[in-house]
């Protein structure tokens, strides 16, 4: 999981400090860049002509961290962590006319949808790059814990342009018509579903319920259709700019991922009036817990302290070394009492740790044939060699026809039931793959200059076509045939579609162990 963030922190740090404070926190800068010079390395720098040349740090994000999906949230985890902002602690608030929103969810839904959560956020200032950070929250959530919206689909509504109470049904896609997100008319659900399949955005969440007798619908009071979920949200509720308070609803086949979902949405945006219970839960357990597994000697008011950086509110409980640790409900990654650990460790600083040997026998080596491998690609990549590292299954014609032979005198190791003709057999030999990498690459300057070290399923054999006769030979060891060097022969080099003198070494190395 990746995400993409621009430097907009309250600190000022270089870049080396910021690359030092991600690994702190448990996370990876990747790359410091900026739209401009991504382009001009993607596309040229024709291309990259007006982008915008504001930096941009990539940064890799682990997949159970939802609550650092968004600038916001990774902005806060990190004020936490430095000890410039105290953890927040986030509570329901109830609207001013006193009456909470409503959505009903109908028997029929059980049927394709069963699940709906829903919230309010109230008192919304849009900015441009607010309502930016919104869509690409939820579009990350989509694309993550939401399993590409098969396990759970989120839909934004202007409140303003709606009225509740708010029904969730089912129904069959005939009886369903409605004007989709930025479409002009209306039209039936089967309409929708043929409209879509051209759609390079929504087709691949089509087979989700396209094969259901009836397909989910979220209406309001009035009979104005909000979404029909996981496709298309309605064009009558779309939030803009001017939007001051947002309805949040996420239908799901899975209830629990459904609640954690609209935590994340509403909760990232430090803008509340929820709906949904926002429960915090409390765990317990023991400094001698956390400083045997992890490897240090920490007393339990400072192991609360680390905690606490991490925005797990922790202490001391006064019964022995028991921690009493506060799970928010933005920590959804936290199930277990290993999971506190980790972060506990995290705080205190992996390489803060001292190196120990394990009590028990773990030291292991490295094979020899390994070792010898990677010297010999240093010395090939000393040479002038570049490295190509292909796949290890082939086609047939690649290691048979291509190569001079027929399929019957490889003895190559079958797949039964091959996906694709590229991958039919285990490679014999190392040379189609590198050929195959030359074809790809013909418009380079000359001389191509190729090796690979891989594994291969070898056959015994006594005359090799590959080469042209008189101009090969077979390398010996302790009187071992170990491979053979030559020039290659034409007809191998025209299959190959290549239109220069070609010559190779292949040995096998394991007899210089």
């Amino acid at each position: 999981m990746r995400c993409l963030v621009i430097c907009l922190f309250p600190f000022v740090l270089a870049d080396e400090e910021f690359d030092e404070l991600c690994f702190e926190f448990g996370l990876e800068l990747d790359e410091i860049t900026s739209e401009k010079e991504i382009i001009s390395r993607e596309q040229g720098d024709n291309k990259a002509v007006g982008a915008s040349d504001i930096i941009l740090y990539k940064i890799d994000v682990p997949a159970n961290r939802y609550d650092l999906l968004c600038l916001e949230g990774l902005v806060r985890g990190l004020q936490v962590f430095k000890n410039k902002l105290d953890a927040p602690r986030y509570r329901r608030v109830r609207p001013v006319s006193g009456e909470p929103q409503k959505l009903i969810i109908t028997k029929e839904t059980a049927a394709v949808r069963p699940y709906a959560v829903a919230a309010v956020l109230r008192d919304i200032t849009f900015t441009q790059e607010r309502y930016d950070s919104f869509i690409e929250l939820q579009e990350k959530l989509h694309q993550n814990i939401c399993r590409k919206r098969s396990l759970v689909a989120i839909g934004t509504h202007d409140l303003d342009t709606i009225s509740g109470p708010f029904t969730y049904t089912a129904k069959p896609p005939g009886d369903i018509c409605f004007q989709p997100l930025n479409q002009t008319k209306e039209y039936t659900a089967t309409q929708l579903m043929s409209l879509y399949k051209s759609d390079n955005h929504l087709k691949h969440y089509l087979p989700i319920i396209e094969d259901k007798p009836v397909y989910p619908i979220i209406y309001d009071s009035n009979g104005v259709v909000l979404s029909m979920p996981p496709i298309i949200n309605g064009n009558h509720s779309r939030i803009t700019l001017k939007t001051k308070n947002v309805f949040i609803e996420c239908t799901a086949t899975d209830v629990t991922k459904a609640k954690i979902v609209l935590d994340m949405m509403h909760v990232l945006r430090s803008l509340f009036c929820f709906l949904q219970e926002l429960a915090y839960r409390k765990e317990k357990l023991s400094s001698d817990f956390i400083n045997r597994k992890v490897g240090i000697n920490e007393s339990t008011e400072r192991i609360a302290q680390l905690l606490t950086r991490m925005c797990l509110l922790s202490q001391a409980t006064g019964v022995g070394d028991e921690i009493e640790v506060e799970i928010p409900p933005t920590r959804s990654d936290v199930i277990h009492a290993c999971d506190i650990m980790e972060d506990a460790a995290i705080a205190y600083g992996f390489n803060n740790i001292t190196r120990t040997t394990p009590r028990t026998y773990t030291v292991a080596n490295q094979f020899p044939i390994n070792k010898l491998t990677e010297l010999l690609r240093q010395d090939l990549a000393a040479a002038g060699f570049t490295e190509a590292l292909n796949f290890a299954l082939c086609s047939q014609e690649d290691i048979a026809d291509r190569l001079g032979k027929k399929i019957s005198e490889t003895r190559a190791a079958h797949i039964s039931n091959p996906k694709t003709a590229e991958f039919q057999v285990a490679r014999t030999t190392l040379l189609p793959g590198l050929l195959k990498t030359i074809a790809a690459n013909r418009k380079m300057p000359l001389p191509l200059k190729l090796f690979e070290v891989s594994d291969v399923v070898l056959k015994d054999e006594t005359k090799d076509s590959t080469f042209f006769p008189g101009r090969c030979a077979e390398i010996f060891v302790r009187g071992k045939s170990v491979g053979r060097l030559g020039v290659l022969h034409p007809d191998v080099i025209n299959r190959f579609e290549l239109t220069m003198p070609c010559s190779a070494l292949e040995m096998d190395i394991e007899p210089f162990l």
